[in-house]
């Protein structure tokens, strides 16, 4: 305690040496000490005289903003002279991470930053650590969505990212002797220094109501509640570069006159502020339970909040612009805007332009519809059934009555075309078709309604968007076929390698001579020519293991369990989802265990020493992905404490997997488990993650793995499992009764239902695994398929670990094969072949 006292002190007392002084633009240490003082005592958000790390992080993210504010001012008044198309990219999720080391990274300070915290009395290292994850995402595809502005900004095209502002997030994660328990994120719980409020910008939107038809037949929506839109701006740096875009947050308010003060008087306080609770609930929560019907309004309020404000901002922007006398045509928005739905959950964009142009500003149908099909795009993150959304006409007509008719129309017109100039596929109309008038369950289709009404429609792996075009869509396909693209993923080398991991990133430039593959990731190859050079080997092993180190310290920070930094780290992070098969995984310990305990002490010594971590949230309502959370833990607790083999194996849980976890576990990873049922994940963008990071993936050929084990050659990837185009053939075989299970995978089921693990019941999950059909039956996810080449797989996994030298072979040439994952490519690509948009950079 005193020499936390002292240090805390010393915070106090160097921070007094230093002159507290505005310097906005500051470059030199000792000006940007000055400048963080300031803030502290200026722009005070705590009581005066303390400078501890919270204060002092709060005082340094706000000098860091000063100079964002700068570039992002200069960047939007050069964008408004310039007048370029922009992209506008519409996403529930935008998961970003710590903003500090970014942006101190892209703006290339962390040096000065560093050095001026030292002479306030703080460490960098320590200060970044205050700063929480902001609560905006939950799994790749926000992750991949704060990837994208990164590159946007980076390459300086005109765009803005347009998410909610979610107060408490999806939940944080904490692991108890119940399993997982879902607790309120509190990232808002003091401020964040990141956003800056935009009180000028807030835009009406509605819900429920009525349609009102006017003598000259125009439509008008009418009545319901009306809440307000209100804009927070985050600003995105890019690498070396002075653009700095916006992610535009919205959050929901009620204005003062919705409170009733007559009610409130009459004690009535509930019912006085009832529009104020309501809007409070719309960003309160991402993905809010929608079981019952209350939800799924919620629910749906939310993306159309989200589609309504953002288009509203988007024609605003539009119609202020002038060109030479006149105010500009309403023909020429396509030109100057793009709109990217980012999966389905932003598909009311589609309704909601047509509403605007047609009832607000006066345009018929044709016109509106030739603009609203000239601006929008869609992609497609998935093939899973119940993330194609589907929503109840009832609930629909109730929020959205005016939407519901635009729609309906829609899919009348489309019905009309197809019979007029296709009548062969008038056989296909039922499943083409947008709305599915079936009398039990009425529902709108999401992806119809993207898929009918966007100019483009791209999947994000190649196999993926052969599926897309093969299967899910291949009706429109034939209607359309210049309609769909394939954009591969990609992730940031910024902040997934040269922040990430400093070591490794400086080896990198060392031996490439050239720190440009950090915007220009392919130049990565360079590094195959030294692959089986010892010098390079040696470093690369030592920087592998540094970030060993702080993964192992971390582990035992956060979950008590040490950890042997000799021993092969594998891990499996993401989402806890049955057809990511984490069981899959699990069981493969779980046999890994049991031989382990049957050998004897002198056979131990020539097994490859592994620790397995396994991390991700599962839904609050997933009740199978939350007993696989329980076993994952139940069975750490046993192999862990058990003496005989815990130096050969341990099993950890990694709690409340988030960005800033990512950034310490994929360094420090050197196998990583993508082994999800083939066909069913559409990319992955983690899997890119430990790729560049030289760690090598076990995994079947689903996603971007088919691409990743392209680039990094197949003798570098250990391969197993059933192919996409085996896997119908095999659920249909199983249902046949035709399945034969492998004995080891019948030993690893048998050995938790002998109480080895503990007390709870485990058998609703084993079910799952078991039978050939049936809802929760049959083993949809062909686990039992696949454990025996998993098995053998990761048998070879043990073997090349053992020679030193050809697994750091592999290592290099991992992260040498890396470069096409770039998201700077995937962006690339969108601007030139589905945005239309060009480089517009600040001078």
């Amino acid at each position: 305690m005193a020499e936390e006292a002292n240090i805390k002190g010393c915070g106090i007392s160097a921070a007094h040496k230093v002159p507290a002084v505005a310097h906005p633009l500051a470059e030199k240490p000792s000006e940007i000490a000055s400048n963080i003082n300031y803030h502290a005592q200026f722009s005070p958000h705590f009581s005066p005289f303390k400078f501890e790390p919270e204060q002092a992080y709060y005082a340094t993210a706000e000098s860091v903003r000063d100079r964002l504010i700068q570039q992002w001012n200069e960047t939007y008044r050069h964008f408004h002279n310039v007048d370029p198309k922009q992209t506008y990219y519409m996403s529930m999720e935008f998961l970003q991470g710590r903003a500090l080391t970014n942006a101190i990274g892209n703006l290339n300070v962390q040096d000065a930053y560093g050095d001026a915290l030292k002479k306030l009395g703080h460490e960098l290292e320590e200060i970044t650590e205050q700063e929480k994850d902001a609560a905006l995402g939950n799994g790749g595809l926000g992750r991949l969505a704060s990837c994208f502005l990164d590159s946007m900004a980076t390459l300086s095209l005109p765009a803005w990212g347009y998410g909610l502002r979610y107060k408490y997030g999806l939940f944080k994660q904490r692991i108890t002797k119940e399993g997982q328990e879902e607790i309120a994120e509190d990232w808002l719980e003091k401020f964040s220094p990141w956003e800056v409020v935009r009180h000028d910008i807030i835009y009406p939107v509605r819900f429920f109501g009525s349609v009102e038809v006017n003598p000259n037949g125009s439509r008008n929506w009418v009545g319901g509640e009306v809440v307000q839109a209100l804009a927070y701006d985050v600003p995105i740096p890019g690498y070396k570069t002075k653009n700095t875009i916006s992610l535009r947050l919205w959050e929901a308010k009620a204005c003062a006159e919705d409170f009733d003060l007559f009610q409130f008087n009459d004690s009535q306080y509930e019912s006085a502020a009832e529009l104020h609770s309501r809007a409070q609930q719309i960003c309160a929560v991402l993905y809010p339970g929608d079981v019952k019907e209350n939800g799924k309004l919620l629910r749906l309020k939310q993306q159309f909040f989200l589609c309504s404000a953002s288009l509203q901002d988007i024609i605003f922007r539009f119609k202020e612009r002038k060109l030479g006398k006149g105010s500009r045509q309403w023909s020429e928005f396509p030109s100057k805007v793009a709109v990217q739905m980012n999966d389905t959950h932003p598909t009311l964009a589609i309704p909601e332009l047509m509403r605007l142009l047609m009832d607000e500003e006066g345009l018929g149908w044709d016109e509106a519809w030739d603009i609203t099909t000239r601006t929008v795009a869609y992609t497609n993150h998935t093939v899973l059934p119940e993330a194609l959304e589907k929503w109840s006409q009832a609930v629909m007509w109730k929020l959205l009555p005016r939407h519901m008719e635009i729609i309906e129309e829609i899919d009348k017109r489309f019905i009309a075309m197809i019979r007029k100039a296709r009548p062969d596929l008038e056989i296909k109309l039922p499943s083409m078709c947008i709305l599915d008038n079936n009398p039990q369950k009425s529902v709108v289709r999401m992806a119809n309604l993207c898929v009918v009404s966007a100019h483009t429609v791209n999947g994000v792996a190649q196999l993926h968007s052969d599926i897309l075009k093969s299967e899910l869509f291949a009706d429109y396909v034939s209607l359309w076929p210049t309609k769909f693209q394939n954009k591969t993923n990609g992730i940031t080398p910024r902040r997934w390698l040269r922040f990430c991991s400093p070591e490794l990133s400086s080896i990198i430039t060392k031996w490439l001579k050239t720190e440009e593959w950090i915007t220009n990731l392919d130049l990565l190859t360079g590094l195959r020519q030294f692959a089986n050079n010892a010098d390079l080997q040696a470093e690369w092993a030592s920087a592998k293991m540094a970030n060993k180190q702080r993964l192992a310290e971390y582990i035992e920070r956060a979950t008590g369990v040490s950890i042997d930094p000799n021993s092969l780290f594998d891990i499996q992070v993401k989402r806890i989802h049955e057809y990511k098969r984490q069981l899959l995984n699990i069981l493969g310990a779980i046999y890994r265990y049991k031989k382990l305990k049957e050998m004897s002490p002198e056979e131990r010594k020539k097994t490859t020493s592994r620790t397995i971590m396994i991390g991700g949230k599962a839904f609050a309502t997933y009740t199978n992905a939350k007993r696989i959370v329980k076993l994952v833990n139940d069975v750490g607790a046993v192999v862990n404490n058990d003496p005989e083999v815990n130096s050969y194996l341990k099993v950890v849980f990694v709690p409340n997997y988030n960005v800033s976890v990512a950034e310490i576990l994929i360094p420090g990873s050197e196998l990583s488990q993508h082994i999800s049922t083939a066909g069913m994940e559409a990319s992955g963008t983690s899997n890119m993650k430990f790729a560049l990071n030289g760690c090598l993936i076990i995994g079947t050929l689903d996603g971007a793995n088919v691409e990743i084990r392209e680039e990094i050659g197949e003798e570098n990837f250990f391969l197993f499992g059933a192919t996409a185009d085996e896997v119908p053939r095999l659920r249909k075989e199983r249902e046949n009764g035709k399945f034969k299970p492998d004995p080891r995978f019948e030993e690893a089921k048998e050995f938790i239902r002998s109480g080895a693990f503990g007390s709870y019941d485990f058998n609703p999950l084993l079910d799952s695994l078991e039978g050939n059909s049936g809802f929760g039956r049959g083993d949809y996810f062909l686990v039992g398929q696949d454990f025996p080449g998993y098995m053998d797989a990761q048998a070879k996994v043990d073997e090349a670990y053992k020679d030193r030298k050809r697994w750091l072979k592999m290592s290099i040439l991992s992260t040498a094969g890396s470069g096409k994952f770039s998201s700077d490519r995937t962006i690339a690509q969108y601007a030139k072949e589905i945005w239309n948009i060009e480089e517009c950079r600040v001078p």
